[in-house]
């Protein structure tokens, strides 16, 4: 695979880090408007495919950060309830 092709291939991302910056790049290429109808549709669908690859990683960090919340709150109330 060459790095003409990268595009063409779905891989996945390093990390949400890399994707966002690959995401960022693409928009930037196709805003400036200089790619032909074809690196458009391949940009297009890379970039629908970098953002559900954010998209799911977000989600699970939500996720993640809710199972925490709930159980800090917890401990936080009942480690709160034992010192009074």
């Amino acid at each position: 695979m060459t790095k003409s092709t990268k595009h063409a291939v779905s891989s996945q991302p390093e990390s949400f880090e890399a994707a966002s910056a690959e995401l960022e790049k693409i928009v930037a290429a196709m805003e400036a408007g200089q790619m032909s109808l074809e690196d458009s549709l391949s940009a297009y669908q890379r970039g629908a495919e970098l953002l559900q690859y954010c998209q799911n990683k977000l989600q699970g960090a939500q996720q993640q950060v809710r199972v925490l919340e709930a159980g800090l709150l917890k401990d936080f109330i009942g480690s709160d309830n034992n010192e009074r």
